[in-house]
């Protein structure tokens, strides 16, 4: 499965209200949204049919969250999906993380692109090859490391690897408290060696795994009133996904 299948059954399961994607490049993945949306991309050049309520941005994401009420076109309503796919370094998907964050809904869902290189290559800074994952599996890292409270699925999309992130906290500074401290982390200079269980995958789970989950059926049921307690039963049943499976003796 493409990650753009993925995206699109994403869609299906979800049923966004809104959407907010970063990095249109020429549109296939906004192509997919039939729901109020929003598209970040300083260089984007639109070549396919965009079918949804979309205001297109050309801007870089920091300079569009910096400013007040980045996200007008929404009219207040949160954002339950997000997919970031922008500039493939590390230190830029971390903070369109961080930007994103703050003004998701409590059952909002975030899709992160090119999280499993396949190699170094794959993996530099410095573009190397096509296709091109970037750093962006160091997000990933980061997130594992200082956000434990979040569920961050990887997921074996074709060509390079996708993450599902739920379980927001609208109001955490940890990432932002702690940037500083990562950016020597996000910035070393290639080569870059991604962890071998990022490029063989044997941390990923399958789509259909993920796809078939009861959870996206009893979550849009709940969009308007969960708990706390709620939520973090459903949190609990897509972080089991991502456990790996137990031995069996003979």
């Amino acid at each position: 499965m493409t990650r753009h299948e993925l995206l699109g059954l994403l869609h299906q399961k979800i049923q966004p209200r809104t959407y907010l994607e970063i990095g249109i490049r020429t549109g296939n993945s906004m192509a997919l949204s039939r729901t109020r949306s929003i598209g970040v991309d300083p260089y984007f050049k639109i070549d396919k049919p965009i079918r949804c309520d979309v205001q297109l941005i050309k801007a870089t994401s920091d300079d569009v969250f910096a400013g007040d009420n980045p996200l007008a076109h929404f009219g207040g309503v949160p954002v339950d999906l997000a997919f970031i796919d922008g500039m493939h370094l590390s230190e830029f998907a971390l903070r369109d993380f961080m930007n994103i964050e703050p003004f998701m809904a409590d059952t909002g869902v975030i899709v992160i692109d090119d999280v499993l290189p396949r190699n170094g290559l794959e993996a530099a800074r410095d573009r190397k090859t096509e296709p091109w994952t970037g750093d962006v599996y160091k997000v990933i890292e980061i997130l594992r490391r200082r956000r434990p409270d979040l569920v961050v699925l990887l997921i074996n999309t074709a060509p390079t690897g996708t993450a599902v992130v739920v379980g927001v906290d609208q109001a955490s500074t940890i990432l932002k408290d702690n940037y500083a401290a990562e950016e020597p982390y996000l910035l070393q200079p290639d080569p870059q060696t991604p962890p071998q269980e990022y490029m063989d995958r044997s941390i990923a789970t399958e789509p259909d795994v993920l796809l078939v989950s009861r959870v996206w059926e009893q979550l849009l049921a709940v969009r308007e009133s969960a708990s706390s307690a709620e939520l973090g039963d459903l949190w609990g049943e897509l972080r089991s996904l991502g456990q790996p499976k137990a031995q069996t003796g003979s």
